[in-house]
């Protein structure tokens, strides 16, 4: 996500960064567009305006009409166009994001990002009445319509889905008001918290480092270096952390006011309708999270202290490889052949759409200054590709984190063909592929290990990728749940949001872990608090969900992957009820959410068994 096109441009053939991993690809953008000063990319920008008030002009007003024509009327045609502009902006703002990300302390990539922003919600504000207005059609029209015309009735489930946020749709005015007041609210809030963290950095030994390699000090063997790491990590954040408290505070507000205009009654309604799940759903999911806490994560780091020779481990401890745990660096070569040949093992369609990434230059992988921290896969549009952003330091973990960030990128793949609309998965099943790609790497990995030590070794780090990934972040979202539901009662301060973390996280992960000072700064620097609220809760549901979609996969269930493959291609155009039924599957059902989380207690099971033999 960052720097290295210094000329601020994606190089047809892309510049490798050597060095103790081997060659890291960097992505090569010009799918997109060839430069930032790239004349198509001007054109398209400019287009997108003059076609938005064209497609405005022509159907504003007239929607209801064309529905009651029935198979002669043109909604089919006016979808068809709606899908193209949408799918023109999506690819111009996926060039400008990426570029940014790869390094938003470049002027020139952050400009472009800010002018985009700025002329696609203007151009966008043009389209604003079509989502409107189709939902202030009669339910009995638009059901005539989709069965008369079958241009429209390919839209059906997009349509469905919209019908959903007409409860919550305000006046067309109020509406357009919100969506283009959004570069100057929450979307510049989004930018200041970016442009800061990458900004900040570390004092360790006299080494100033920013956050991501930082952050990987806390996996080093060395107590006394996961210690200064998490001293130089708390001294930043603290320095910083009126300015993380004003952003927290500032669109913690921005969404109660948005949320009440709306008439949403939980604080997390919104995230739920744009999930497509039901609330009862989550918390049975966050209930039987939390009821688990002392079966999971408790037990497994009160392991983890007596293998560490401590009585209590520090927070700074909490991911510290077992003295196990192999020491090599893990070369770029030997992450992709791992991630491939485990893909390979489960069907040679996925490790072929997973290798064209690499071929392709669709690998973001050095750390860099100035490049954004984290990983993800970016869908940008149908027409194109996805793209994949890693900051890889050659950790065991790091090759977990390419075969999530690449299962991300076999389901975009897999989805493009619904196009621009209805390829988009709600973020409770988008978790689906990537945690399944893990599970096929991890699986693949310890089917090659025979020395004890080592199989010992690995158990324990997916056992705390698990724990991560569904103990933390249900955790994450009863912060969420404590912020943003007293800040009803007004602004929050540091202390309370400190105080809010240290509650949340001594409930999750036990009594074995001190929660040492400095920690209570943690809370700031994860992104998702402020770019997705309340996100956080996917992670966990696709684990579990992945958890027990891998279990009906080892019982040999005839057929696995073709139904695998069907639930990716759908993208979002079914709900998770129906994508799951094949597997004999039921998210409302809570034994559902007791079979995933069996499955983390097994592995623990497995490690107690190891330790003891």
């Amino acid at each position: 996500m960052q720097e290295p096109f210094a000329a601020v441009h994606a190089p047809a053939t892309t510049a490798r960064a050597a060095g103790e991993f081997g060659d890291l690809p960097e992505w090569n953008l010009a799918d997109l567009y060839a430069s930032i000063d790239a004349p198509e990319l001007k054109a398209d920008i400019a287009r997108s305006r003059s076609d938005a008030e064209a497609f405005e002009t022509r159907w504003k007003g007239s929607l209801e009409a064309e529905a009651k024509k029935g198979r002669d009327g043109g909604l089919g045609q006016a979808m068809q166009e709606y899908e193209a502009l949408e799918e023109l902006i999506g690819k111009i703002a996926s060039y400008a994001a990426l570029l940014y990300t790869g390094d938003t302390s470049d002027p020139r990539r952050a400009k472009l990002y800010g002018d985009v922003q700025e002329k696609l919600t203007d151009a966008s504000s043009h389209l604003l009445f079509f989502t409107l207005e189709m939902n202030r059609l009669d339910d009995a029209l638009i059901d005539a319509a989709l069965d008369a015309d079958p241009a429209f009735g390919r839209y059906r489930p997009w349509i469905v889905d919209l019908r959903q946020d007409k409860p919550y749709q305000l006046e067309d005015r109020i509406e357009q008001l919100f969506h283009e007041k959004s570069v100057t609210g929450r979307g510049a809030w989004n930018r200041l918290f970016d442009e800061t963290m990458t900004a900040l950095r570390f004092e360790i030994d006299g080494e100033t480092l920013p956050l991501e390699p930082t952050l990987n000090k806390l996996q080093d063997p060395s107590p006394e270096i996961r210690k200064k790491a998490a001293e130089a990590l708390a001294a930043t954040f603290k320095e910083n952390l009126r300015t993380f408290t004003l952003i927290t505070n500032t669109l913690a507000k921005d969404k109660e006011i948005s949320d009440r205009w709306r008439g949403f009654e939980d604080i997390a309604d919104s995230r739920h309708l744009a999930n497509r799940v039901e609330r009862e759903v989550v918390n049975a999911l966050t209930s039987a999270v939390r009821e688990a806490y002392p079966r999971l994560s408790h037990r497994y780091y009160a392991m983890k202290a007596k293998w560490l020779g401590m009585e209590k481990m520090n927070h700074w401890d909490r991911n510290a490889p077992l003295p196990e745990t192999p020491k090599a660096v893990i070369s770029w070569a030997s992450a992709r052949e791992t991630v491939l040949s485990a893909y390979e093992g489960f069907d040679p369609k996925m490790a072929e759409i997973a290798g064209r990434f690499f071929d392709k230059n669709w690998i973001d992988a050095p750390v860099r200054p100035g490049k954004s921290p984290g990983a993800f896969a970016h869908p940008t549009v149908p027409s194109v590709h996805p793209y994949v952003m890693l900051n890889y330091m050659g950790k065991p973990r790091d090759v977990m984190t390419l075969a999530h960030e690449l299962g991300h990128g076999v389901h975009q793949v897999l989805a493009a063909d619904q196009g621009a609309l209805m390829s988009s998965t709600p973020l409770t099943l988008a978790e689906t592929a990537s945690v399944f790609g893990e599970m096929l790497t991890f699986r693949s990995l310890l089917d090659r290990t025979s020395d004890k030590a080592e199989r010992k070794a690995m158990l324990a780090q997916k056992v705390e990728d698990m724990i991560n990934t569904v103990v933390r972040q249900i955790a994450f979202y009863e912060f969420e749940r404590k912020v943003h539901t007293e800040r009803k009662n007004g602004e929050l301060t540091p202390d309370q949001l400190g105080q809010f973390w240290l509650e949340v996280q001594a409930e999750s992960l036990g009594p074995a872990i001190a929660l040492r000072e400095g920690y209570e700064t943690f809370w700031a620097y994860v992104p998702h608090f402020i770019h997705s609220p309340f996100y956080v809760y996917a992670y966990a549901f696709g684990d579990c969900l992945v958890n027990s979609l891998y279990g009906v996969y080892q019982s040999a269930e005839p057929g696995f992957q073709e139904k695998y493959f069907a639930l990716l291609k759908a993208g979002g155009t079914k709900h998770h009820s129906e994508l799951l039924a094949p597997f004999g599957l039921d998210a409302t059902d809570p034994d559902f959410w007791k079979k995933g989380l069996s499955v983390i207690e097994g592995l623990i099971d497995e490690l107690e068994a190891l330790d003891k033999g």
